[in-house]
């Protein structure tokens, strides 16, 4: 999969324009009609939205179409970026999440909220920090030109250990005991995001470049779906804002204040991962997943768990929320600082390039 292949026209061109404005969009949609929130609410399953779960469908199916066998076998034998992300995602980010909860909830907005209120956005905070993200990382490591076998790869791995890592990690972190895995909301999620869309694009590609051939695929098809994944991206937005639009502008300063303690840990996470990656000589394309892991969060996992403990009203189930709204914007703000700084990585051998760009 080459860079010109990942060109994606007017849509990509001014991407940072079209999402301010999805953004401003969906929260006018959400303070106007309030009633919005409360029916997309009632649209879920296993507590995941089925409007946002077609439309991450249509982000991921594109990109997934693009992914070749070959990069998928290839990317199984980099023990290297697998390591990273594997000690990013379990061994940082929780506790970097938790300190930072502490303070700026704990610590340096302590006035301004109750103690209720700090307990209740401190357990949001963690939840999300204990859940990797492993839907949404396709779309930012396929936008700053990643290997997306190897992106694949991760986010299979992800999922495996989230099983085992996610309830004792919270118990440790929140103090809270009988924390139950969502399995149902991990199982559907992995089969919506990652185990559907990837026989769907296998399909696609094997009969596509067996009927059209090679050149009509790469000339053809990957620019159009690379045009479907960005603007089914930009309708998400639209969808996620107008969730809590209403709140949003009733509750800026609350929202402001949760906003601060996650938005550290993404970029702090990220730039810990990046520079790892940096100093143990990956290259690029292996590097920026690990990173982008590293600084998203499986939202869904969070606000199932949050629901579960504290209830659907709760201060911890808003902070979670809270964490959908900002990651979208950052990791976008993330992938074109990664693009911008691609060149201070080392540049690949000529025969992996020769390689990739045959495909």
């Amino acid at each position: 999969m080459t860079e010109k292949e990942r060109k994606l026209g007017i849509w990509g061109k001014y991407l940072t324009l079209w999402v301010a404005l999805c953004i401003l969009a969906g929260i006018g949609l959400g303070w106007l009609f309030p009633q919005l929130s409360d029916f997309l609410a009632e649209l879920e399953v296993a507590h995941i939205s089925i409007p946002i779960a077609i439309l991450l469908f249509a982000m991921i199916y594109p990109i997934m179409v693009q992914i070749s066998w070959e990069e998928i076998s290839g990317a199984l034998r980099s023990p290297k970026p697998i390591a990273l992300t594997l000690f990013a995602n379990w061994v940082v980010k929780p506790f970097l999440m938790a300190f930072f909860a502490w303070l700026f909830l704990g610590v340096v907005f302590a006035k301004f909220l109750t103690p209720e209120q700090i307990e209740q956005y401190r357990a949001g905070l963690i939840l999300l920090g204990v859940a990797p993200c492993t839907a949404m990382v396709l779309v930012w490591s396929y936008l700053a030109r990643g290997n997306m076998g190897l992106t694949l790869v991760m986010t299979a791995v992800n999922s495996l250990t989230m099983v085992i890592l996610y309830a004792p990690l919270a118990v440790l972190l929140l103090g809270i005991s009988g924390i139950k895995v969502p399995w149902d909301t991990i199982a559907l999620s992995v089969a919506i995001y990652i185990v559907t869309p990837l026989i769907a694009g296998y399909i696609t590609r094997k009969q596509v470049i067996k009927r059209k051939g090679l050149e009509w695929f790469e000339a053809k098809l990957v620019p159009s779906l690379g045009k479907m994944s960005v603007i089914a991206l930009l309708v998400t937005l639209v969808i996620l804002f107008s969730y809590q639009g209403h709140l949003i502008v009733e509750l800026p300063a609350i929202i402001g204040i949760i906003t601060v303690g996650i938005l550290a840990n993404i970029l702090v996470v990220f730039g810990i991962t990046y520079v790892a990656a940096r100093l143990m000589k990956l290259q690029y394309e292996d590097a920026i997943p690990s990173s982008i892991i590293a600084g998203s969060n499986h939202f869904e996992v969070a606000i199932a768990v949050a629901t579960t403990l504290f209830g659907v009203a709760s201060g911890a189930v808003l902070a979670t929320v809270v964490g959908v709204l900002i990651e979208v914007p950052i990791m976008l703000l993330l992938v074109r600082i990664s693009l911008a700084t691609k060149k201070t990585f080392p540049k690949p051998l000529a025969t992996t390039s020769a390689l990739r760009g045959s495909k």
